[in-house]
């Protein structure tokens, strides 16, 4: 037995973990990741598609890093209300009123690097025991801190609170709505009315039922409003961005752990890693969390099966960065989201052993929706300690226990379960010992305040200004360094006054040079970048170029010919895919479908158009979600609707109503 046990630590001894702790030795830091042919030219009749560089029509807008494909998102404010649907819930009062808005802050000190926690020291973290099973580190999970930390409890839980509820928190804790679980609904598609959180039918059940149900839907937006509303249910999506977006963290229980069955499991990251197309780092971190110490643990090369379940048996957290790149179903789930939220839709997944925690308390600069797929998870939700921490920019670094006060919200995700919170929540999650977790984060919203629309509008209004308004362009006072700067900043002088008012009269007259609908255009063509293309139904594939029957046969292609006529009905696939540009180059027409499901993997997908054809891709989305013949396309002569529809329908930005030819 000596002998065996012995064996079983020279084992553990040679874990991932520990081999991978050997070779990195001390010093490892958590950083924050922020981390088309052209057509022939007989059928584009002026229609000149382009590949290259972004045209002008104000500054390139700066491609935000993929906040939701990163760390994981938690921002858990104080919660001003939670939905408990389970049975054995108590209804209490009616909400809290919600306290109002936080105020943004502008500006923001130096982007913090996401996780950078505290140096490892070597040999720390959770070590392999006899038999594989994480040990248990002291201090492994969250160490209870006066008036901080969950209280224990016998099973070593966190305190349990009537009615299974999250730990109420006086002034201001959520309370339990009344409310019964979701009732079916007879019939097929979902039903458009608050408080059904879950369609039924024949399609089933979970995420894969309610996405065949959503497919039925001809407008994408409407598809986009009925998803946003499935997530949030039963809370009224009226109710939950009245009261909560942007202010204040939303809990719903729904005693239903197959509420988001078939979205992503343990069995499909499992498949990831062996479709070999995972690596460490970027696909994959090893984390984890304890006794104050974050460390990441991601080797070079391929994430291996093998070698990632070792890291997993000894107590490492698993995130998988970008799901969407790897399950069919989390890509068309975002890619239906992110047009309900005008802003990029990500996501990671986190999978944690019981027992552990994989990261530090901290939060991030995205509105996060956690969605807990498996097992269940110890949340902690902080409010923003300071005016500057409200909606920030950027995401903290680790915090540490003593910095956090008491949490707003205390609760424990259950598989079906929903927690919101906006960004700047300080937010951390643990594994409880009898159970593993596995969520996934839906993210959005990063980077998009009125902060930052301005710092797009506001240069190009500078440089309207400055070319059409000489006031702009006047020198300045020979002796304006003499009485202005910090260092005279308590002189009284005429002069500073004069000056100070001079600013001030070029600032507010800025604003009629101001170029609005040009920076949302350009805000928009970023946000196009950022987007996952659309994921097509097996119907709308046979109506695209995706479906077409061109092939190699005989010696030779056949079924190329795509045979656009005049009678021809066509439609936009979604109404969210493209966006007309006016800039110096040109006319542009940004679209999504030639985007990859990994961000920023290609170069922004855009068309040149002459600028007579502004009008038909006008009337095309005004026209969505109908059909229309190219006829009334409105274009000059039959020949350039014609090359129009084609060029369009060959870029996948367009779908006819019945197939072109049978495959």
């Amino acid at each position: 037995m000596a002998a065996a046990a012995a064996g079983q630590r020279e084992l553990g001894r040679l874990s991932a973990l520990a081999v991978y702790r050997r070779v990195a030795g001390a010093g490892r830091m958590e950083r924050r990741r922020r981390g088309a042919p052209l057509p022939a030219g007989r059928k584009r009749a002026k229609a000149r598609p382009r590949r290259g560089r972004a045209g002008g029509g104000g500054s390139e807008p700066e491609a935000p890093p993929p906040a939701a494909s990163r760390a994981e998102l938690p921002a858990e404010p104080a919660v001003e209300a939670s939905v408990d649907l389970r049975p054995e819930a108590t209804a209490a009062g009616a909400d809290a009123e919600p306290r109002g808005g936080p105020k943004a802050m502008p500006g923001g000190g130096p982007k913090a690097m996401p996780g950078d926690g505290p140096k490892a020291m070597p040999g720390d973290g959770p070590k392999a025991v006899p038999g594989g099973g994480p040990k248990a580190v002291p201090g492994g999970g969250p160490k209870a801190v006066p008036g901080g930390g969950p209280k224990a409890m016998p099973g070593g839980g966190p305190k349990a609170v009537p009615g299974g509820g999250p730990k109420a928190v006086p002034g201001g804790g959520p309370k339990a709505v009344p409310g019964g679980g979701p009732k079916a609904t007879p019939g097929g598609g979902p039903k458009a009315v608050p408080g059904d959180p879950r369609p039924a039918g024949q399609d089933g059940g979970g995420v894969s039922g309610l996405l065949r149900q959503l497919s039925r839907l001809e407008d994408s937006r409407q598809r986009a409003a009925e998803l946003f509303r499935w997530l949030l249910a039963p809370v009224a999506p009226a109710e939950f961005l009245g009261r909560h977006w942007e202010r204040a963290p939303l809990l719903v229980r729904r005693a239903d752990p197959g509420y988001y069955a078939g979205l992503f499991s343990t069995a499909d990251f499992d498949a990831a890693l062996r479709g070999g197309e995972v690596h460490f780092g970027t696909h994959l971190d090893v984390t984890s969390y304890a006794e104050g110490v974050r460390e990441t643990h991601n080797p070079s090369g391929r994430a291996l099966p093998a070698v990632v379940w070792d890291f997993y048996q000894n107590g490492c957290s698993l995130r998988l960065l970008c799901p969407q790149a790897f399950s069919p179903t989390v890509w068309h789930f975002l890619s239906i989201l992110q047009e309900q939220f005008g802003s990029m839709a990500g996501a990671n997944t986190y999978l944690t052993p019981p027992g552990t925690q994989g990261f530090a308390p901290h939060y991030d600069d995205i509105e996060a929706f956690v969605l807990q797929l498996e097992g269940k998870k110890h949340w902690r939700v902080y409010r923003p300690r300071t005016d500057a921490e409200v909606l920030p920019q950027f995401s903290s670094a680790n915090l540490t226990q003593p910095e956090l006060g008491e949490p707003v919200l205390e609760t424990v995700l259950e598989a079906g379960d929903l927690l919101y919170f906006p960004r700047g929540f300080i937010h951390q999650g643990d594994c409880l010992p009898d159970a593993h977790s596995l969520h996934i984060t839906v993210s959005s919203y990063q980077r998009n305040s009125w902060g930052d629309f301005l710092e797009k509008l506001l240069p190009a209004a500078l440089q309207m200004a400055l070319e059409e308004d000489v006031e702009y362009r006047r020198g300045l006072p020979m002796d304006y360094l003499r009485y202005m700067g910090v260092a005279n900043s308590d002189t009284v002088d005429a002069r500073r006054t004069a000056f100070v008012e001079k600013v001030q009269s070029l600032i507010k007259k800025l604003v009629d040079y101001a170029p609005i609908d040009a920076a949302v255009d350009q805000r928009a063509k970023s946000f196009l970048h950022d987007c996952l293309p659309p994921m097509l139904t097996e119907s709308e594939k046979a109506q695209s170029v995706y479906g077409f029957p061109a092939r190699w046969q005989d010696g030779g292609p056949c079924n190329v010919d795509i045979l656009i006529t005049k009678d021809t009905e066509v439609r936009l696939l979604r109404h969210g895919i493209v966006r007309l540009c006016n800039e110096e180059a040109g006319v542009m027409l940004y679209y999504t479908t030639e985007n990859s499901r990994v961000y920023h993997k290609e170069e922004p997908k855009f068309l040149e158009l002459d600028p007579e054809y502004t009008d038909s891709i006008e009337f095309l989305l005004s026209s969505y979600p109908n059909h229309v013949s190219v006829a009334n396309l409105p274009c000059e002569t039959l020949e350039e609707k014609i090359s129009l529809a084609t060029l369009l329908f060959e870029k996948g930005i367009l779908t006819t109503k019945k197939p072109l030819a049978k495959v």
